[in-house]
């Protein structure tokens, strides 16, 4: 487990720091997105992965990789929104977004760590199309909460789908930086 804590912070950092140059650049307009949206913006990431996967090439300059941490920073941007729902501020300091990004991080590793001790990272076994497929899933999940207004019966709700996503993709990441993407 030690091998994936390493392994998961060393991509958190990368994903931070992209982050965190981005807030730089445009500040937190995301901040003015709906949770649909943010949702959407993770599908259409989803999907073009999965695309790839499937035709076995692509034609924008960007690859997978960056759609997988576009995935995490997306659903680190999630649970920000719904963590600040009754703020209004568009724009926030970015020591604020840096500690808010940490925080929804640091509840993603928790939740990592207590699912792998279960699971025996099997993530390490999956296809990386399964990780693809897993994140396909939870985003039309977290679409179905959105249209019934985010009550469920028995269901986890949106920000525990949110935070499947950060891992799914941050997996996804740590197989691809070990050269394991078509096993």
């Amino acid at each position: 487990m030690s091998k994936t804590i390493v392994q998961y912070e060393s991509v958190i950092k990368i994903c931070k720091d992209i982050f965190t140059k981005k807030a730089k650049d445009y500040g937190t307009a995301w901040r003015v997105l709906r949770t649909s949206s943010i949702t959407d913006q993770i599908f259409i990431k989803a999907q073009r992965i999965r695309t790839i996967e499937e035709k076995g090439s692509h034609k924008v300059d960007e690859g997978v990789r960056s759609e997988y941490i576009g995935i995490v920073n997306y659903s680190v941007i999630g649970l920000m929104q719904l963590m600040l729902q009754n703020d209004e501020r568009t724009e926030l300091p970015i020591e604020e977004v840096s500690t808010l990004f940490d925080e929804c991080v640091n509840k993603a590793k928790s939740l990592m760590q207590d699912k792998n001790h279960d699971y025996g990272e099997a993530w390490r076994d999956m296809r990386l199309s399964s990780l693809t497929d897993l994140l396909l899933m939870k985003i039309l999940r977290i679409k179905q909460i959105e249209d019934n207004k985010g009550k469920t019966i028995i269901s986890e709700g949106i920000d525990a789908n949110y935070l499947d996503m950060v891992n799914y993709a941050i997996f996804a990441l740590i197989r691809i930086d070990q050269g394991m993407e078509q096993r």
